[in-house]
């Protein structure tokens, strides 16, 4: 029994110890399986991290879902296909093409560049020193009348287009040149003058272009052939004067950037034939070998001719795809034709305008068609890759490539697209030719990448980056502008809501969710730590160089406002374009029979005065003021401690008093009349009565000239922000802003309040300070400026400032 009893135990200790280890291989597997199943987890955590991060990345550079505005076939548009769209140029032709044929204009005087002397004239560049130059006339689509003023010579560049056939139609251009002083003698006449016409293929353009040469081996015109022109030609052709010497070039440039490089890299000094006489000439044929031996397809070919003042030729541009021509657009047809053009020009400005009908004389009138002329004609074009960056980026990357159709603040300082000068330009543009601005619009809003950000800034193609400073190429995501579009467009409804209706209600529907887009960026970004607050984002808060760290995405620059930014701050100006454009919102989506309460909640919650005073008024100061972390007891000192010679110390900001969070309120300026300029001030407050006693306070803002920017009682009046950043919204008279102020005194001047009398005798006594400042310093110095000193009315800054200034012209037209 014993036996059997053990012999019973040992298959249950044998099956104990196989179930203890199936259970031991469970647990394992179990375990197994587990960290498997954690691995897999761990994976697939890691790779939805690394695509969330990836896609965090790539949000910045994607495009705004939703249907493009605008086709990259400029032929869409046939009357604005060719223009004079290179606005960095004295004079040159292009057309809306990604990649387009090019055409420009050089000049010099031999004599000078034998000696030396920069006078080569290619890129509008304020070095240059020129006298005057701009257009006189333009109407933004078949015509313009430019005149230059370089030392004793006048030159007149004038161009008439033709339409017809496939590709853009046919344009003749004249240039001329003449002595500005007539009584000179038949010696000091005999003065030379080098012109020199070129035309180009934009960087990898598909086409080809080449010379035609007479039989003397000259120069006899320029043919080829892109996808967008098909086939065409140009000749040029003298009508006035002797050609003392022509030459030609035939070569491959680098670069639309490099064109006067490759100009000036193959002028040779040769003997005239028959003469001892020495010229300067262009080097003919220089075209490379390629790897086979045989020569390199040219994307370059110019034509030189040199001859004694007076002296005129036309070139005429001829598209292959015009059926057979009657008659050609040069001589008296190109002078029928221009006349044609500039009556109706004349017809139609004081149609728009009605500046006779307001009693203005013929040269207030002239200067009013220069304004706007110069902002019309300096409407340019642009292709390529902008460099943008993300707070989920750690470089810099490229943006898609893009087409921009937009208006430049200056051709010679500012030759490129602002987002928020455009918006100002826009009220201008408006008024004269609804189809533009629209187009121009539409271009922008194709700038929209999938966040609903625009960038502040477009630097498109070589010409354009050579003009900007490496620290201002790369855009920010974070970074916002005003958006003055909001203006535009309520403008538009204001005065061309039927036309605007009835010709272009489907564009406005498509532009309609761009602007959603735009208005929900704003209005989540931007926002500040408080309900109703705002915050313009960029500003350096670790900067000791600064005076007053710069608040660059307001368009105010160096603007005084909180000397300390962190996330307490809130921007009164910031906070009223948002209420602004919620304003238009609420009216766009009514047309176009779109949901508005939202729109319409937003407007009223940051209209509502009780809110905005408690916010920004001070007591104290009695003004609508920022709020921040801030002191008045700032400066910049040299700093001795840095490794430098003693002679040359950096400036460093100094703090004397620490700061606390309180109203900016000992800086009176343009930013403390942003409620009353955007018309959100009640009529009836009290506010409005202090804000209109403070404009006409000469310590303050008021001067015979217009409204300086910051109060002359201001700590910061006129400061340098940086050892090498002088004053620039800190006391100059700005005539965007002024234009603004005038609005808002014409708006308060005809709306129900006890204010009224006074809005209107300021609104009177500020426009005719404006327009008389800024006509007299045109007839002094040739140019409309940037801004204006506020002692003297000088011009100042970058000119010829043909971008927002121009507004002048809608002050003496008294359109708001």
């Amino acid at each position: 029994m014993a036996k059997s009893k053990s012999h019973e135990r040992t298959p249950k200790a044998k099956n104990k110890h196989l179930n203890h280890n199936h259970q031991r291989k469970e647990t394992e597997s179990s375990r197994m399986n587990v960290m498997n199943t954690l691995l897999t987890v761990t994976c697939m955590a890691v790779a939805a991290w690394f695509g969330y991060k990836g896609y965090l990345e790539t949000r910045v550079n994607t495009p705004f879902d939703t249907e493009k505005l605008v086709t990259l076939s400029g032929l869409d548009t046939a009357d604005r296909y060719w223009g004079s769209y290179r606005s960095n140029l004295y004079f040159g032709m292009k057309t809306r093409d990604p990649q387009s044929l090019v055409s420009g204009l050089m000049w010099y005087r031999p004599n000078d560049l034998r000696q030396g002397s920069q006078s080569f004239r290619h890129w509008c560049e304020q070095s240059d020193k020129l006298e005057k130059y701009g257009w006189l006339e333009h109407d933004g689509k078949t015509f313009g009348i430019q005149e230059i003023v370089d030392g004793d010579l006048i030159i007149k560049t004038s161009y008439v287009k033709k339409p017809g056939g496939r590709h853009g139609g046919d344009w003749t251009a004249r240039i001329g040149v003449t002595f500005k002083d007539s009584e000179l003698s038949q010696a000091e006449k005999s003065e030379e003058i080098s012109f020199i016409f070129y035309s180009a293929l934009e960087d990898k353009s598909t086409g080809n272009i080449k010379a035609s040469l007479g039989a003397d081996n000259r120069l006899s015109g320029m043919e080829g052939y892109t996808d967008g022109l098909g086939a065409y030609r140009f000749s040029m052709n003298p009508t006035k004067g002797t050609v003392e010497e022509h030459s030609f070039l035939i070569a491959v440039m680098p670069g639309l950037d490099l064109v006067r490089e490759t100009v000036l890299q193959n002028l040779r000094v040769a003997s005239q034939k028959g003469s001892n006489m020495k010229r300067i000439v262009l080097g003919g044929d220089q075209l490379p070998p390629n790897a086979e031996g045989k020569k390199t397809d040219p994307n370059f070919c110019a034509t030189q001719v040199t001859a004694k003042v007076p002296f005129e030729f036309e070139v005429l541009f001829e598209s292959g795809s015009v059926p057979l021509r009657k008659e050609k657009l040069t001589g008296k047809n190109f002078d029928s034709a221009l006349s044609d053009q500039r009556k109706r020009f004349h017809d139609k400005f004081e149609k728009t305008f009605k500046l006779e009908e307001k009693g203005f004389k013929e040269d207030a009138i002239d200067f009013a068609k220069l304004a706007f002329s110069n902002l019309i004609g300096s409407i340019g074009y642009f292709y390529g890759t902008a460099q943008v960056q993300s707070v989920h980026t750690k470089n810099p990357v490229p943006y898609w490539k893009t087409p921009l159709y937009s208006a430049v603040p200056s051709r010679s300082f500012f030759p490129r697209g602002f987002l928020w000068d455009e918006g100002f330009h826009g009220l201008l543009i408006s008024t004269w030719d609804l189809d533009i601005e629209l187009d121009i619009m539409s271009h922008w809003y194709d700038l929209m990448n999938s966040e609903g950000w625009i960038p502040r800034e477009m630097i498109l193609g070589s010409e354009a980056l050579k003009k900007v400073p490496e620290e201002f190429v790369t855009q920010i995501s974070t970074n916002a502008n005003p958006p003055t579009f909001f203006l535009t467009l309520e403008y538009i409804l204001n005065t061309r809501e039927v036309e605007l209706l009835d010709r272009h209600y489907k564009l406005l529907g498509k532009i309609y969710p761009r602007l959603q887009a735009w208005f929900e960026w704003f209005n989540t970004t931007q926002v500040g730590d408080l309900p109703g607050t705002y915050r313009w984002r960029g500003r350096d808060g670790l900067t000791n160089k600064e005076l007053n760290p710069k608040t660059l995405t307001s368009g105010l620059d160096d603007y005084p406002r909180a000397s300390h930014p962190n996330v307490d701050e809130r921007h009164v100006d910031l906070r009223c374009w948002i209420a602004f454009a919620a304003g238009v919102m609420a009216r766009l989506a009514v047309l176009l029979e779109q949901p508005s309460q939202r729109y319409n909640e937003t407007y009223r919650y940051l209209t509502d005065n009780q809110m905005l005073n408690e916010l920004h008024w001070s007591t104290d100061a009695q003004m609508y003021a920022d709020y921040g972390l801030h002191t008045d007891k700032v400066e910049l000192r040299r700093s001795f401690a840095a490794p430098r010679p003693p002679t040359s110390p950096d400036l460093i900001r100094v703090v004397l008093a620490d700061p606390t969070l309180r109203f900016v309120d000992s800086t009176f300026g343009y930013v403390s009349l942003f409620p009353f300029i955007l018309g959100i001030v009640e009529s009836d407050s009290p506010n409005l009565d202090k804000i209109l006693n403070d404009l006409t306070k000469t310590e303050l803002l008021w001067t015979k000239y217009g409204l300086r920017s910051l109060a002359k009682s201001s700590p910061y009046y006129m400061k340098y922000n940086t050892e090498y950043d002088p004053p620039y919204w800190r006391g100059p008279i700005w005539i965007n802003l002024n234009y603004l102020t005038l609005r808002a005194l014409n708006h308060y001047s005809q709306v129900q309040g006890p204010y009224q009398a006074k809005a209107k005798k300021i609104y009177q006594d500020l426009r005719e300070n404006v327009i008389k400042n800024m006509m007299a310093q045109y007839k002094r110095t040739g140019f409309v400026w940037e801004n204006y000193g506020d002692v003297y009315g000088e011009g100042r800054g970058s000119h010829p400032f043909n971008g927002w200034s121009s507004l002048v012209v809608m002050i003496m037209a008294e359109i708001y």
